[in-house]
């Protein structure tokens, strides 16, 4: 007897059902459409965020990470500079610019353990709205070196490492054998050149006036 009072009162309740008006029913399509873009969209942005390269995880075989050199994007501009096809910003860590503002290396002394350099190379360009100024285009490369007189004994003190960059797939790549100059897998890519300031710790570049 229970049984056929609940299903006598579910289908009433069933039949009561109030029906939407055509408006409503607008509406409701209009809200399942809006819910249905912005859900396509986070989903489509959260895949774009999750395949983004963490450069941070690149590393030179034999050599240097990237990520030794965290945050370089906020280091103080050194001075900058154009060689050949490229041009270049060259900036320093605290510590590197602390000694270069002491007189390092004119006075004769080294730059201490845990100075860091980054060297961003971009391909110039003309600017668009004053075509007789030139500006930095697509970046090129950026290149580290970094002082740490008992790991890197043998290259004069210092730890070099460069990586490419791909303006089209805004990606990084650690430098090749095949690259020029050369990049070997291992930290002393930059001695051969630079052996030639070894008076100055290694280091071509002056702390500019500002």
């Amino acid at each position: 007897m229970l049984r056929q009072v609940y299903r006598l009162v579910a289908s009433d309740s069933s039949s009561q059902a109030p029906s939407l008006t055509k408006e409503e029913l607008v509406i409701k399509s209009q809200r399942m459409r809006t819910i249905a873009i912005v859900t396509a969209l986070v989903s489509a942005l959260g895949g774009s965020a999750m395949s983004a390269q963490d450069k941070y995880a690149l590393k030179v075989p034999g050599g240097l990470a990237f990520s030794e050199f965290r945050g370089y994007e906020a280091w103080q501009v050194v001075s900058i500079s154009q060689d050949g096809p490229v041009m270049a910003v060259i900036l320093a860590n605290p510590a590197m610019i602390e000694a270069y503002q002491a007189g390092v290396p004119g006075n004769g002394k080294p730059f201490p353990d845990g100075s860091k350099m980054a060297k961003i190379h971009y391909v110039p360009k003309k600017l668009e709205t004053f075509p007789a100024a030139t500006v930095p285009g697509a970046q090129h490369d950026v290149d580290f070196m970094v002082k740490d007189s008992k790991r890197f004994a043998d290259s004069g003190g210092w730890g070099w490492a460069a990586f490419n960059y791909s303006a089209a797939s805004r990606t990084f790549s650690p430098g090749t054998t095949a690259d020029v100059p050369p990049q070997g897998n291992d930290a002393k890519c930059g001695l051969g050149c630079h052996t030639i300031v070894k008076n100055r710790d290694y280091v071509f570049t002056d702390y500019q006036s500002r």
